[in-house]
């Protein structure tokens, strides 16, 4: 008797969440879940013989003046900041980072995000 009341509970439950009442009025209310992934990482002022050890100076360029925009990654890139200030915003909950010129950031594939560039930036960039 105990099991079928359980089981009667967690199939209520069930139900009442994938309602469009439940969708409207009550799942806005839990906290947003953290995706699990990586966070992007930043290495400040690497050292000269790491960049080199990863060709960093071999890398292409790129650069934006200042703005917001978003982006997915679809592969991971580790860039190498020349000039700038920038916070890049995960959606999905994982941890926002900072970072500008002498930096050396990856960010992880699969990411979106949001660009928030603060002061004008330029970049060596690898995908990979």
């Amino acid at each position: 008797f105990q099991i079928l009341q359980i089981f009667s509970f967690v199939v209520g439950t069930f139900s009442f969440l994938h309602s469009s009442a439940a969708t409207k009025s009550n799942l806005g209310r839990f906290p947003k879940l953290k995706m699990s992934g990586e966070e992007i990482e930043v290495v400040n002022n690497p050292s000269q013989e790491k960049l080199d050890a990863l060709g960093v100076f071999k890398w292409g360029t790129w650069g934006c003046d200042v703005s917001n925009f978003d982006w997915t990654y679809s592969d991971r890139e580790t860039a190498y900041i020349l000039e700038g200030e920038v916070t890049v915003a995960p959606k999905d909950g994982r941890k926002a980072a900072s970072f500008g010129k002498g930096d050396l950031v990856t960010f992880p594939a699969g990411m979106s995000c949001t660009w928030d560039v603060k002061k004008a930036v330029s970049k060596h960039f690898k995908f990979g």
